[in-house]
């Protein structure tokens, strides 16, 4: 680095100073509040430009926030972090010189570089890059091979969608030009609903009966719900459990379908592995359920990264978080053999089931996004295999009864509902898929002796926001309540300021 680049770092540097008191972390996604996060974008700016630059490459820079309240942020990179906390300008250029050094990086002589800048709908944010998905094609051929025995007329073709007032709510207009703006996740959203467990805003009285859908902010979360009555703001919620089980079931049927005609010419002698994904807050019943069912089904710690690692082992894996993030990993050489094989079969069985069980797996595998969660071509397929079944909602809900829970977040900015202020959210590290405390000394301990019946209850440190996440299971709701409050309280007496 010569004296001319350095010069031009310490002055832009020195116009984004680093908030003063805080240590910037990536956790999980790379949020906080954006109003401390201009340092953090401009220097992951530099990293951006940096990497370009060895790779000669374009280099995209996402700014999002998910879920989270219209005042957070984030940028999704994370090797950022020592650049974040460098306390001055001088000590950013000592990194900086540093990692051009360690990566060899060439600067002298270098070539002007290209970073996309892409964004949500956040007033935060400087930029948009519009990005529609084209989905019909896959949606009409699964729409178009559902058997003339179902009954369409049993099942409500109205579909109610709480697009969180953001993203996700855009690209619905494209759909249909019926929403309103509304500030991002304030009421509203898969994750105040999934939580909740109440009408998003907007909802009410009028939807009682009629299938809903809400998408998270960034439009990567589904979770489907009901109004059972227009008196209470009470839901009753079909979350990531429910819809991993709807996909895994309608799979299977499909499976089922093309492996049982033994007699048609072909290569027919695949034995697919289909293999269920969930994370310990899957609802113990819905486990139970799939078991049942003959499925595969492993837990992993909670995160996508994790969920997406074990799935891509099979041949066809579902995974889904309760919160409603999720999707279906195909392997290539499945679909390759797939491929051929509807090939074989639209020469000798066109037209026939095991043909049209061939195509609505190739469907799916088209429809859906296998590298991320995606929101909206999941209410497309949720929408296709209700429709496929002839099932309701309400059939639907009846797969299996869950387990009451209840999930809590303990605030270290600030009283969040009834919770408190507590320290210092790494104090807590977990192991067992993310089940057990072994830090801080006494508190796993304490969490086991709250006894309640078929009671279950683990904290976590959020990945996405300052909090402390507390999840409950019980025999009833009010015990799963009670649990969940008396830990929070733990949480309280062991990292709170009283603690410290």
């Amino acid at each position: 680095m010569n004296e001319d680049q350095r010069s031009l770092l310490l002055s832009s540097s020195s116009r984004f100073p680093p908030p003063q008191g805080v240590k910037l972390s990536y956790g999980t996604a790379g949020r906080a509040g954006a109003s401390i996060l201009q340092s953090t974008v401009y220097r992951v700016g530099i990293l951006a430009a940096l990497r370009a630059l060895k790779t000669q490459s374009v280099i995209g820079l996402m700014i999002t926030t998910s879920h989270n309240k219209v005042s957070d942020n984030g940028v999704k990179e994370p090797f950022a972090d020592t650049f974040a906390n460098a306390p001055d300008p001088q000590q950013l250029v000592h990194l900086i010189a540093e990692f051009v050094e360690n990566e060899k990086i060439t600067l002298d002589g270098a070539k002007s570089v290209e970073i996309l800048l892409a964004r949500n709908t956040r007033p935060s944010e400087e930029s948009l890059v519009e990005a529609a998905k084209h989905l019909s094609s896959s949606f009409r051929c699964l729409v178009d091979l559902i058997p003339s025995g179902t009954h369409p007329n049993d099942v409500d073709d109205k579909l109610v969608v709480d697009g969180a007032d953001v993203v996700g709510g855009e690209k619905l207009e494209l759909l249909k030009t019926m929403l309103t703006a509304g500030v991002p996740n304030e009421g509203v959203g898969a994750d105040y609903v999934q939580k909740e467990k109440v009408v998003p805003c907007s909802f009410g009285s009028q939807d009682v009966g009629i299938r809903c859908a809400s998408l998270d902010g960034d439009a990567d979360r589904l979770v489907y719900f009901i109004v059972p009555s227009g008196s209470s703001n009470k839901i009753e919620l079909d979350n990531g459990d429910n819809i991993l089980s709807l996909f895994a079931i309608f799979i299977k049927e499909q499976l089922s379908i093309l492996s049982k005609e033994k007699d048609v010419n072909g290569n027919n002698d695949y034995q697919c592995r289909l293999g269920i994904v969930q994370t310990t807050y899957a609802n113990g019943a819905s486990m139970d359920y799939l078991k049942q069912l003959g499925l595969e089904v492993t837990c992993t710690p909670t995160g996508v990264k994790y969920l997406h690692e074990k799935a891509a082992e099979y041949d066809i894996g579902i995974y889904f978080e309760a919160n409603g993030h999720g999707t279906i990993l195909f392997s290539e050489h499945y679909l390759r053999w797939l491929e051929t094989r509807t090939t074989e079969l639209s020469d000798v069985a066109k037209g026939l089931e095991q043909h049209k069980a061939a195509l609505r797996i190739l469907a799916v595998s088209e429809l859906i996004n296998q590298a991320v969660g995606d929101a909206l071509s999941e209410v497309l397929l949720v929408e296709a295999i209700l429709k496929h079944m002839g099932w309701s909602i309400q059939r639907w809900n009846e797969f299996y009864q869950d387990l009451p829970s209840r999930q809590l977040k303990a605030s270290f900015l600030g009283h969040l509902s009834i919770l408190w202020i507590v320290m210092d959210r790494t104090a807590v590290v977990t192991e067992n898929a993310e089940t057990v405390a072994v830090t801080t000394p006494g508190i796993q301990e304490a969490i086991d002796a709250v006894k309640y019946p078929r009671g279950r209850c683990f904290i976590r440190p959020s990945g996405t926001e300052d909090v402390i996440r507390v999840y409950a299971k019980a025999s009833t709701q009010n015990a799963a309540d009670s649990l969940a409050n008396s830990v929070a309280e733990l949480v309280d007496r062991f990292l709170g300021f009283g603690s410290s």
